[in-house]
């Protein structure tokens, strides 16, 4: 007699005729579906460096004697599309004017700015102390056509101004004219390359 119990008789009678009879077995259970990899999340583009506005840079100084000219020719300068980088002095309290001339000057001299103004009681030291800073030609002016003839025949990069020695309408017109007036080359090319050489050069 069998050991097996009815129930595992008539399970193993329900197999044998599911074989004898050609039923698919039971389906094996389906993998659980794979969770999807989220794509990977696109890396911000670079940003482009700001852009510069383009506009050519002006620097300008003075002593104390020159303060109230200098703010009173920031607006007219500014008006003509040019930046203004102001190294001082910033108020009335007595300074030497070689410090502003010479950082005038170096600004220029660097390529940090494309001219220079600078403005004491006289013009005069300024002008001096600008000069001696190489790849610097400053010129002082006191009218139209001083300015003009620094800027066409000398190429002057730097310009002085007196305080003391002309009056607001007309300092003005100088450094409307001197920053707008071309370097005139041709004939003065020769002479502005001994001027800059340092005087006579033989040829």
């Amino acid at each position: 007699m069998s050991d097996r119990s009815p129930d595992e008789i008539h399970q193993i009678v329900q197999r044998v005729l599911a074989r004898a009879m050609g039923l698919n077995q039971p389906a094996a259970p389906a993998a659980p579906a794979q969770t999807p990899k989220p794509a990977p999340e696109p890396k911000p583009e670079p940003k482009p460096a700001p852009a510069t506005t383009g506009k050519k840079i002006v620097a300008i100084g003075s002593d104390h004697g020159g303060f109230y000219l200098k703010e009173l020719l920031k607006p007219e300068i500014t008006s003509l599309g040019f930046e203004l980088i102001d190294v001082g002095t910033h108020n009335k309290d007595a300074v030497d004017y070689p410090d502003f001339a010479h950082e005038v000057a170096r600004l220029v001299s660097t390529g940090n700015a494309w001219r220079g103004i600078m403005i004491d009681g006289a013009g005069i030291g300024s002008c001096i102390v600008a000069n001696k800073v190489p790849g610097v030609r400053a010129g002082m002016a006191y009218d139209f056509s001083s300015a003009s003839n620094s800027r066409e025949h000398n190429d002057t990069n730097v310009l002085t101004l007196g305080a003391g020695l002309i009056g607001p309408n007309l300092a003005k017109q100088i450094v409307n004219t001197w920053l707008l007036t071309a370097y005139g080359g041709g004939r003065h090319h020769p002479r502005l390359a001994k001027n800059t050489a340092g005087g006579k050069q033989d040829f």
